[in-house]
């Protein structure tokens, strides 16, 4: 079993949030089980490098289509 770190008490506010002393990371995955238990993974949000291949050869295809006429119907947004 692993030694915690930090241990203390914490309560809920007015809007269902817990704060979380002195957090390493901006984002965090919540699991919560049904016997009470929370875990928290930290998550790092970053921006991609590039578009990956497949989604430019998407991309490619689309354009082609559209270039060909071969689009669907226009969408009605008049009601927005």
């Amino acid at each position: 079993m692993m030694e915690a770190v930090k241990d203390y008490t914490v309560h809920i506010d007015s809007k269902k949030r817990v704060t979380l002393r002195g957090a390493a990371y901006q984002y965090y995955n919540v699991k919560e089980y049904k016997n009470g238990c929370i875990i928290l993974e930290p998550r790092e949000l970053t921006v991609p490098e590039s578009v990956s291949a497949k989604t430019l050869s998407v991309m490619d295809r689309a354009i082609a289509n559209f270039r060909k006429g071969d689009v669907s119907e226009a969408v009605d947004l008049s009601d927005f």
